[in-house]
């Protein structure tokens, strides 16, 4: 059995320090302080001088409701070269995950999100450690000020004040001895999430979505992590996969992967994989493995009914055979949802007349069985939603304090947890008076995760009832330019916002750049958070070597005001810099702009007036490291008109040219200046041919032409549609066919047969002349022989076209046609089913 691994291991190993000064002594108790409330306790000035030990006149901890700050000043005769570290042991603190704001001489150095277990029953303790980077830029000679101060929620009242509060066992102060490996914020966090097309398919879609949605988030080229879960048992989820790592990998991400589907594996009678277990295993690890770091066991095994034998022999695999294929690979335990026995509607994905919560049911509620796959995985796991970390049982934090039996300095063991998030049902408790619960709740579990975990995903970036970003389309079929943020509530802040927020405060990584603030004295006691980072000091990844060179300037606003910040960054090079800016804005067009031409002596000067709650994230580089790169994946497709739009992926620059053909043989520029990543041209003649292409504005860098035919012929809007079949509905879903997903398809269930027929009422009545029936992942399941009729009543039909299909798509056109009801008759007979992945009918309309 592996050792189980220190729940330090991800932070990163900062210089050693000398003391400057310690309050109080590690020794897992605060008696050495004043009681919290006690008139003895000075929460006003205390003068620190080296190594004080019993500070009888400071207070054990900080209450919102009754002691909310403590000051503590202390001299220096000269200014630590490399900053401070300063460090706070909690002992314990109240379910809320409290914020302590760190102030020093009135600028805020940080604020620590601290986990705490009273309030949740736990029988058991959860003590940590926190670190907080102060830079030298802070500090002044002579006395200095460190104020420490309870925060409420962005959206809370003073309702919360009395929840928010903590006890300490010690409190120090060192200076360093080198140059910090980077800004550490109380706790070193890894975030991301998951982007995956339709919710399960890593295919072309998510591929070209990835890069966007990382971006946007704030967690590209920083080491973060993304989950990478495509499933063995569901077809073509896997498609695109090494494309996606790949993109990973060049926006320096870390993977935590799980393809396997354990539910319907049988063990051999030693207990170990089966073949086809073993061979499904090993092929992804040969195709796959440079590309993740960790692997994850299962999910909810006791919710998805798994077995722990099976879990097991997964673990003993992947340490025995898949460590040999990546000797770099950590191993995940499964993501525990810490099911019970058996209730009615409690278990999913059940099968046979045994109902069970895993086998043996009920297992992933003991923690003592839990324990076994703990101790031969290297990371341990945890599922939580809205508030359930907290829940006395089945919480992803009460839940493993229980498995390890508490907490003397974090977890006994680093914890990546491969879902967090909220549905849009939850909200914050109502006692800490949110006026925005859903965002509240949202916020809560992230700064949640930040206090007691070291890596943690959001489920997931396109996920119903779960989203960031708006969901149900197909990936394949949308802009990704044109992504947009999901809102539970109209009035509330958005999940992505909140993650932007968090992540660009706490999951930015790199060597920490020099700033001066020059508007102190605005700035002064407010939540104005600045962080500053060059990604290139930054360990290559395991498996991959990838690196960074990024320069990330980031601007948090954690106040419920508006604030202007003037900051002047010492860059890594003097040089011209160019990049991204990401801000506030409903669509990724919207939140973005391109920087360029900013000249650093090596001096760069930001000026930034923040929302409230809003982050701003520079990506930066040198110009002349800034890749030259065309225009990718121009599209065409043509609109009433007769027009052309055309997309296309984003390229580095400011706007673009659109060059059109027309039959001269010689490109022409039609468009100029295009800031948005789509074009559409009008007033075409119908039926010519046109040549396309897409420039970077002034460059040469040019896409790859395209040719479209111009028509008036465009297909009718699906979304209002009714469509039925005359075969067994509940086996295959009509609408599968217009839901805009080739994976997706409606087919007969057996082999066809003459007389099966699929019906559409187009809502209205339209004049219709040509019908597309796209069949392509299934090419064999073409209909044999068909009949195309029309009515007004759907009582009264009227055949308009006959013949017979062929392999892939059958695009039938005829004369224009007014109807509202459509029915295709399959007419002949055959091996197999007959199927529809998409169903066009276009119209001149």
């Amino acid at each position: 059995m592996s050792k189980l691994s220190s729940g330090q291991i991800t932070a990163t190993n900062q210089p050693a320090g000398t003391v400057l000064w310690e309050l109080g002594k590690h020794d897992g108790s605060s008696g050495e302080f004043a009681a919290a409330n006690s008139s003895s306790a000075n929460n006003k000035a205390i003068s620190a001088s080296s190594k004080v030990i019993a500070p009888g006149n400071i207070p054990s901890g900080l209450n919102g409701a009754t002691n909310p700050e403590l000051r503590i000043s202390y001299s220096l005769d000269k200014i630590p070269a490399n900053g401070v570290l300063f460090h706070v042991s909690i002992l314990d603190a109240y379910k809320s995950i409290p914020q302590m704001s760190v102030f020093s001489n009135k600028q805020l150095s940080g604020i620590i999100q601290i986990s705490g277990v009273s309030g949740t029953n736990s029988e058991h303790t959860f003590r940590k450690t926190y670190d907080l980077y102060i830079p030298k830029e802070q500090l002044k000679t002579g006395t200095n000020e460190l104020k420490l101060q309870t925060t409420r929620c962005l959206y809370c009242s003073s309702a919360e004040d009395k929840y928010q509060w903590w006890t300490w066992d010690d409190l120090s102060l060192e200076s360093l001895n080198a140059p910090a490996t980077e800004p550490i914020h109380g706790s070193y966090s890894l975030t991301g999430t998951m982007v995956s097309n339709n919710q399960f398919y890593f295919d072309g879609g998510a591929v070209t979505h990835l890069p966007y949605i990382m971006k946007w988030l704030g967690i590209a080229y920083s080491g973060n992590i993304m989950r990478t879960t495509c499933a063995s048992d569901v077809g073509r989820s896997c498609s695109n996969m090494l494309e996606y790592y790949k993109v990973l990998k060049d926006y320096n991400m870390q993977s935590v992967a799980m393809y396997l589907y354990s539910g319907d594996i049988k063990l051999k009678s030693d207990g170990s994989l089966p073949d086809d277990a073993v061979k499904k295993l090993t092929e992804y690890f040969r195709n796959f493995s440079p590309y993740f770091q960790f692997y994850e066991v299962d999910n909810e095994p006791g919710l998805f009914n798994r077995s722990k034998a099976v879990n097991l022999a997964i673990a003993d695999w992947l340490n025995k055979e898949g460590k040999k294929i990546a000797p770099h690979l950590r191993t995940v335990a499964p993501g525990w949802a810490y099911w019970p026995g058996f209730k009615e509607h409690s278990c999913g994905n059940q099968k046979g007349t045994v109902k069970q919560c895993g086998d043996p049911d009920g297992w992933e509620r003991d923690p003592k069985q839990r324990l076994e796959l703990e101790e031969v995985t290297d990371l341990t796991n945890g599922h939580s939603y809205g508030e359930s970390y907290i829940f006395t049982n089945g919480g992803s934090f009460t839940e493993n304090l229980k498995t390890f039996e508490g907490a003397a300095e974090g977890l006994n063991k680093q914890m990546l947890t491969t879902e967090f998030g909220t549905s849009d049902s939850h909200t914050d408790a109502p006692q800490y008076g949110a006026t925005e619960r859903k965002a509240a709740v949202f916020d809560r579990i992230m700064r949640a995760h930040i206090g007691y975990a070291d890596m943690f995903v959001q489920h997931a970036a396109f996920f119903k009832d779960f989203s960031l970003f708006k969901y149900g389309f197909n990936l394949e079929e949308h802009d990704p330019a044109t992504t947009e943020i999901y809102y539970t509530s109209a009035k509330e802040d958005s999940r992505v916002s909140i993650m932007r927020r968090l992540s660009l405060a706490y999951a930015t990584h790199g060597a920490p750049l020099t700033y001066h603030i020059s508007n102190k004295t605005a700035l002064a006691d407010k939540s104005v958070y600045v962080r500053a980072v060059d990604t290139s000091t930054l360990k290559p990844l395991a498996g991959t070597g990838a690196t960074s060179n990024k320069v990330l300037v980031n601007f948090v606003n954690f106040e419920d005001t508006t604030q202007t910040v003037n900051v002047n960054i010492t860059m890594p090079k003097k040089t011209i810099y160019e990049g991204e800016r990401f801000g506030n804005g409903d669509t990724y067009e919207l939140a973005r702009s391109y920087i360029a031409g900013r000249k650093a002596s090596p001096v760069l000067t930001f000026t930034e007036t923040l929302a409230p709650g809003e982050a701003v994230q520079y990506i930066l580089q040198p110009s002349q490291e800034v890749k030259d790169v065309a225009p990718q994946g121009l599209e065409a497709s043509a609109v009433k008109g007769p027009a052309v739009h055309l997309k296309w992926l984003e390229a580095p620059g400011a706007s673009y040219e659109v060059l059109r053909d027309d039959g001269s043989g010689k490109l022409s520029v039609v468009a100029a200046n295009v800031k948005e990543t789509q074009y559409t041209d009008r007033n075409l003649k119908d039926g010519t041919l046109y040549t396309y292409a897409v420039r970077v504005a002034g460059s040469q860098l040019m896409s790859q032409t395209l040719k479209i035919t111009a028509t008036g012929l465009v297909p009718l809007e699906r979304t209002n549609w009714k469509v039925s079949s005359n075969v067994n509905q509940d086996a295959s879903n009509p609408r599968s066919a217009i839901d805009g997903d080739r994976r997706t398809r409606w087919d007969t269930g057996k082999h066809q047969a003459s007389g099966e027929a699929y019906q559409i009422d187009l809502g209205s009545t339209h004049s219709i002349e040509t019908i597309d029936l796209d069949y392509r992942l299934s090419p064999y399941d073409y209909p044999r022989a068909y009949e195309v009729y029309i009515s007004d009543d759907a009582v009264n039909w009227r055949l308009i076209t006959s013949g017979n299909g062929q392999k892939e798509r059958m695009k039938r056109q005829f004369p224009p046609v007014k109807t509202r009801y459509v029915k295709i008759v399959q007419t002949g007979s055959g091996g197999n089913y007959w199927s529809i992945q998409e169903l066009q009918i276009y119209s001149r309309e």
